[in-house]
């Protein structure tokens, strides 16, 4: 694998010489610019903020999807190997793999809708964190562009659309990690668009007992002309990965020494997965209006072998099953927006669509032994189809008085062939948003929010058209299965404040509440959807940024909340998993010169496991340093240390029945997945 990815780059390098060198020869130029722009006059909420890729080159990272923890209060971790999707967490919230916060990466969706292992499944491996150029987040269901998935948030990120010098990357660590990358963008002749191109490839074995042997394979080819407000862009995307997987293991199983913290229980579990797409976007500004579209063409597949109770269901050939993902998705969004003026008040009308097909030619769940399958528990074929309309009027009543009034409508329709024909069916929902918000200010750079939005989440289309139960593993197999309601809706209420009274100083402070109404669950692991009771999230989120002097920034944000089940059965009204605490702080230095980096320590709370709060995970503190050193103008050397402290933590922890295969009976146990311990990861970049 080293030496074709080796190959691989050299051969990209020297094609880039020829294709995407620079037309023009410009002086080395280190533009800093480290704190936040303030959005002051701007913003909706006191929770919505954007980055920029100065903000983000300086944070040590572990994995991609790491790049929103830029995001405050938001927390990345991992349950299994490093090619499935990351689990995530935010504001009361354990988000799985992406349920409740929407993921957009240049005008493509990233969450998937009716998904083999869990809804909204977001995959941000093939995210490449030198691209980055921006990561504009919002909070809450206050948003009418925000639709599917953003109860709780959603973020956009866009990739550059040039480089000021191609590069070559090379970046080495513990565990035979390697990852190499390669990138660059050129000029077109007769000042024609920009054409940048980007091949990744990355390996690494992890610190696991069980060698994790990831192979991934990253390629991105974009050309652009105008900039992201008047201009367009064609992107052409694919990634492929596949690795073996460490899930998470019983703590009685390392408590008396079957095996290491670090261990596996199963050494087949694991996958393979690949992404490819084709997006186009369009924009035009002027002083009468804006306008935007997007399209997009996404081909993915997932073969994901996991195994989470070893021996409870069958202690002769073990509890594997394999989650089975292949779907093509086509889709569209597009908006207008009209600068008018109303009796001598700036006016701003928004009107904007959006849409997405899902055709999933194999969304199946199956008992495997060593990656072998041997039984169907489901096998399901699925058009889903969802259509949005959203509308937005902005009016600044005064110079210290602005609202926003939106209105989103949203249509679904789902069809379901499955092998069970009971569970084969149609369904359709519709759902309507309100949403509106004030801000009163600025006095003294500081203004003042209040908002009131509906949202809501798809759950599983499987669901909404199940009859009866497809998995004979259970008690009651065959048995009459509740259908779900397509659409969940969510009810958020918000008081903030963001105030940027000094030069270099930005804080904000929010309180806020948010009501789902069903926490409805696909459960991809037994492939039955299983609905929960509504439940009641609040809280409270302070962040600052401050740039003391020029090139310095400190950061720092905190998140309370209290997570609840609104209605309590008797066995306790908590949320398993529900995140009710979590902290940062962060350093970055970059004045421009030869030395640069930055600190960054993260709190992650203590988080109850069953409903009656009886068993609660640890919580945890990680502390990740990023030190650079320009050596000339064109090598540069960074070293990442990752787990600085070298601290025993748990990436994630549940707490569940399971058997051994030593074991006779089931037995009630915490498992975990163990943060990494310390390691080091030496880059080189050579600009060419």
């Amino acid at each position: 694998m080293a030496l074709r990815a080796f190959a691989l780059v050299a051969a990209f390098v020297g094609v880039a010489g020829q294709v995407m060198a620079d037309g023009v020869p410009t002086l080395d130029v280190v533009e800093v610019r480290v704190g936040p722009a303030d959005l002051i006059g701007a913003a909706v909420s006191a929770t919505e903020g954007v980055l920029t890729t100065h903000q983000l080159e300086t944070r040590p990272l572990l994995r991609p999807a790491e790049v929103l923890e830029a995001v405050p209060g938001l927390i990345v971790s991992q349950h299994s190997g490093d090619g499935k999707a990351n689990q995530y967490y935010l504001r009361g919230f354990n988000l799985d793999h992406g349920t409740d916060f929407a993921t957009w990466l240049m005008g493509m969706p990233v969450n998937m809708p009716t998904h083999a292992h869990g809804q909204g499944y977001t995959d941000l491996n093939f995210l490449i964190p030198e691209l980055v150029s921006s990561l504009r987040y919002r909070k809450g269901p206050y948003y009418a562009e925000e639709g599917d998935f953003s109860a709780a948030g959603a973020t956009h990120i866009d990739y550059r659309r040039s480089l000021s010098r191609r590069f070559m990357q090379a970046e080495f660590g513990p565990h035979q990690y390697t990852r190499l990358l390669a990138a660059g963008s050129r000029l077109l002749p007769e000042n024609g668009p920009v054409l940048l191109g980007a091949v990744e490839v990355a390996y690494n074995n992890g610190p696991w007992g069980q060698r994790e042997n990831l192979r991934k394979l990253n390629a991105v080819l974009r050309l652009s002309a105008g900039t992201v407000d008047n201009g367009w862009s064609a992107t052409a995307m694919a990634y492929q990965s596949a690795w073996t997987a460490t899930d998470q293991v019983p703590r009685r199983a390392v408590d008396n020494g079957f095996i290491d913290r670090f261990g596996s229980l199963d050494p087949t579990s694991g996958g393979k997965t690949s992404r490819s797409s084709l997006s186009a976007e369009w924009a035009r500004s002027d002083a009468a209006g804006r306008s935007r579209a997007a399209a997009y063409l996404i081909d993915y597949r997932l073969d994901l072998f996991s195994n989470f109770t070893y021996a409870l269901d069958n202690p002769l050939r073990g509890d594997q099953f394999e989650q089975l993902d292949r779907r093509q998705i086509l889709g569209a969004t597009a908006s207008h927006t009209w600068f008018a003026d109303w009796s001598g008040r700036p006016v701003e009308w928004v009107l904007g669509s959006q849409f997405r097909h899902d055709h999933i030619g194999k969304s199946g769940l199956f008992l495997a032994e060593a990656r072998q399958r041997y039984t169907t528990v489901r096998d399901d074929r699925v058009e889903q189809t969802s259509f949005g309309l959203f509308g937005e009027a902005r009016v600044q009543w005064r110079d210290t008085l602005r609202t926003t009034l939106g209105l989103r409508a949203d249509q679904y329709r789902f069809d379901v062939s499955s092998d069970t024909p009971a569970n084969s069916g149609q369904a359709a929902a519709f759902i309507a948003a309100p949403k509106f918000g004030v801000v009163l200010g600025p006095w003294m750079q500081t203004e003042f929010y209040a908002n009131y939005g509906h949202g809501f989440h798809s759950n599983d289309g499987r669901g909404a058209t199940i009859r009866v139960n497809p998995d004979p593993r259970s008690a009651d197999y065959a048995g009459l299965v509740e259908r779900v309601r397509p659409l969940v809706r969510a009810r958020g209420t918000e008081l903030g404040l963001r105030s940027a009274l000094a030069s270099g100083w930005l804080t904000t402070l929010a309180l806020w509440r948010l009501d789902v109404a069903s926490e409805l669950l696909f459960v991809g692991d037994a492939g039955i959807t299983e609905p929960s009771r509504p439940s009641r999230r609040q809280g409270v989120e302070w962040t600052t940024h401050w740039t003391p002097l020029s090139g310095l920034a400190v950061d720092a944000d905190v998140a309370v909340s209290s997570a609840r089940f609104r209605v309590d059965e008797g066995g306790g009204s908590r949320i398993p998993g529900a995140l009710a605490r979590v902290a940062s702080l962060g350093v970055t230095l970059d004045t421009g010169d030869r030395w640069f980096g930055g600190l960054r320590m993260r709190y992650f709370g203590s988080r109850p496991l069953i409903e009656d709060n009886s068993v609660r995970s640890a919580s945890s503190i990680l502390t990740n340093l990023k030190v650079g050193y320009r050596v000339d103008r064109h090598i540069t050397l960074s070293l990442d240390v990752l787990n600085l402290f070298d601290r025993q933590l748990s990436d994630i922890d549940y707490y569940y029945e399971s058997q051994l295969k030593t074991e006779t009976a089931p037995v009630a146990d915490l498992h975990s997945h163990p943060s990494e311990p310390r390691s080091l990861r030496l880059a080189v970049r050579m600009a060419l």
